[in-house]
């Protein structure tokens, strides 16, 4: 049985995650929007999920970007524009001194496509859900990554003038299939399993946590407040990322 969350202190929590994660040979995180809002990014749904009185589906899919490409371009050219205006948080920093900790042992896999993880200094990041960053031809594939320079409504190709799309994974496609299986890799091998700032109920990612419990590693979730997932992890760490990691990786002495 998991403890409940009203029967122990955040500070008797990060004691037991402490114990759990210093001896860890392999540690995989997990990290969501909730590591990223804490930057100043807004969460993808928003208030409501709404975006200039469209649903994020109707900017997010393929369909959408068949109808209304420019539509769409201009709902991520906004947003690769807020990228421009925030910068890593203590969060995304504590991440970096687990990494330096453990070296090669370490995989980040994050939801998030805003590249604040490897801003901070990870290495090793695995993004199942592509990168704001770049963009990729729907002629001929080309991937290129254009940082945060301004772009137009309609980008074209330089390679062979077709449209060019955001290198993001929208809703209704599948996650590239190398990254994925990297990720499931190192959440199977991992003794550790860390879980931060994420809702855990987008799949397949949310499942990586039943992946983790069944190949018997210790699930560790910082989360604001409970998630889909709280009751299946070992510690539940209440409370902002940007604070909490640093005090978490401050008491592995």
């Amino acid at each position: 049985m998991h403890p409940a969350v009203d029967q122990e202190s955040n500070d008797e929590a990060l004691d037991r995650a402490a114990r759990i994660l210093r001896p860890a040979h392999k540690v995989a995180v997990l990290t969501g929007a909730g590591i990223s809002a804490e930057s100043g990014l807004a969460t993808f749904r928003g208030s409501g999920g709404l975006w200039e009185g469209h649903r994020v589906e109707d900017v997010a899919t393929p369909r959408a970007f068949q109808c209304d490409p420019a539509l769409v371009w201009r709902f991520y050219n906004l947003r690769r524009a807020n990228l421009a205006k925030v910068s890593p948080n203590p969060g995304h920093h504590a991440l970096v001194e687990l990494e330096e900790r453990l070296g090669a042992n370490f995989t980040l896999v994050t939801q998030n496509v805003d590249g604040l993880h490897q801003a901070a200094g990870n290495q090793n990041v695995l993004e199942i859900h592509g990168c704001l960053q770049r963009v990729r031809c729907v002629g001929c594939e080309r991937v290129t990554n254009r940082g945060a320079e301004a772009l137009p409504d309609l980008p074209r190709c330089e390679a062979c003038g077709q449209l060019l799309r955001p290198d993001v994974v929208w809703f209704e496609e599948p996650l590239p299939e190398a990254i994925w299986k990297s990720s499931v890799d190192a959440v199977q091998s991992c003794d550790c399993f860390l879980v931060v700032g994420t809702s855990a109920v987008v799949y397949p990612a949310a499942g990586l946590i039943d992946v983790a419990r069944m190949e018997g590693a210790d699930v560790i979730e910082v989360n604001l407040q409970p998630s889909a997932a709280s009751a299946r992890v070992d510690v539940l760490l209440l409370g902002p990322s940007g604070t909490t990691l640093p005090e978490l990786i401050k008491r592995l002495g």
